[in-house]
């Protein structure tokens, strides 16, 4: 069971940085982009792709990510300049890349056409390099120990990962949390939230949008890159409805931690992925719940991160209302009486 979550919670911190680039477009520009289904893809693909070739784990991430922020820059531009609705938009590239991610990924094939997966095993990769120095310092077993004398069994093999993925995601969130308090950061913000109102400003949205977009789909492509690196495997079936996992890990987030600050909020996103990953781990332990039905869990679990927030906001507005009602009346028993007591007086 402490194996199962660990591993949840490694997945989830990986996945919070897909589910921040989905709040940027989703809640900063306003933007409903569904180009994160194939530059999820795009992402892992790449990264597979160059590690096979024998490039840098490193550098293929790096590439992959590049990848992602062109595949967003593309649905800018046929959003901006070729003024196609934004949901249209989104729903081209992602059909498009479907093709594109196939022959990124048939660069490693024979035939050099297309290739629908591409294992990763007995190759090096990002963890792997992290692991080899990780395992020289020891932690591992000081943190197993630890863990063992609180009654915990079956330990994870490395804490490597974890450890890694928190710097990694801290560092994307801080460097979020200072860009979007940039001029250029709250250019981006303003169009979100009035587009006319920014460009009376002179500003050029259009160019907003197209940066905003490819900031957004890079994250997804480098959470792409880092999933496929952490699995093993790239397939192109991973980014089949990653938008509604980062949606998800946004709703829930912003559900539980609030949204008054842009700190506080990407901290929400965070959590809310690994809150995500960790109910659907537990659902999956549900005896009569199958592996098919993941997608089923996902729905139930994005209907009751939006619905509850709701009944819980109503029920918070009632009392609200009910105190203030009760305020009035008290305020004109005490007005009666002090009305009442001074004709007696009189």
């Amino acid at each position: 069971m402490f194996t199962a979550l660990f591993g949840s919670v490694e997945q989830g911190i990986i996945y919070a940085i897909m589910a921040l680039g989905v709040y940027l477009t989703f809640r900063v520009l306003d933007f409903p982009d569904l180009t994160v289904d194939g530059s999820f893809v795009t992402g892992a693909g790449t990264a597979a792709m160059m590690i096979v070739l024998g490039y840098n784990p490193i550098l293929a991430t790096i590439v992959a990510m590049v990848a992602g922020f062109l595949a967003g820059c593309m649905t800018g531009l046929l959003h901006t300049k070729g003024k196609i609705n934004p949901l249209l938009s989104g729903i081209l590239m992602m059909i498009a890349l479907y093709s594109i991610n196939l022959r990124i990924m048939g660069i490693t094939s024979d035939t050099g056409v297309t290739r629908p997966n591409i294992p990763l095993l007995n190759t090096d990769t990002v963890f792997t390099m992290f692991n080899d120095f990780w395992s020289k310092l020891g932690i591992d077993s000081v943190l197993s120990s630890a863990v063992t004398a609180m009654g915990g069994k079956s330990l994870p093999s490395t804490w490597g990962i974890l450890f890694f993925m928190l710097i990694v995601t801290l560092v994307i969130k801080l460097i979020m949390d200072r860009f979007l308090k940039t001029e250029i950061g709250l250019a981006i913000r303003a169009t979100g939230d009035n587009k006319r109102m920014i460009r009376s400003f002179s500003a050029n949205t259009d160019s907003l949008i197209i940066l905003g977009l490819g900031l957004s789909n890079g994250m997804v492509a480098l959470s792409g890159a880092l999933i496929a690196q952490y699995t093993k495997f790239a397939d192109i079936g991973l980014g089949i409805g990653m938008i509604v996992v980062g949606l998800a890990s946004v709703i829930i987030g912003e559900a539980i931690f609030g949204t008054k600050s842009i700190m506080r909020t990407t901290f929400a996103v965070i959590a809310g992925a690994v809150i995500y990953r960790l109910i659907y781990a537990l659902a999956l332990r549900v005896g009569w719940l199958d592996t098919g039905d993941m997608k089923l869990i996902t729905a139930i679990i994005v209907i009751l991160a939006l619905i509850i927030p709701q009944v819980l906001n109503k029920q918070k507005e009632k009392k609200r209302k009910a105190k203030r009602l009760a305020a009035r009346v008290a305020a004109q028993k005490a007005r009666l009486n002090v009305e009442q007591g001074g004709n007696g007086l009189a």
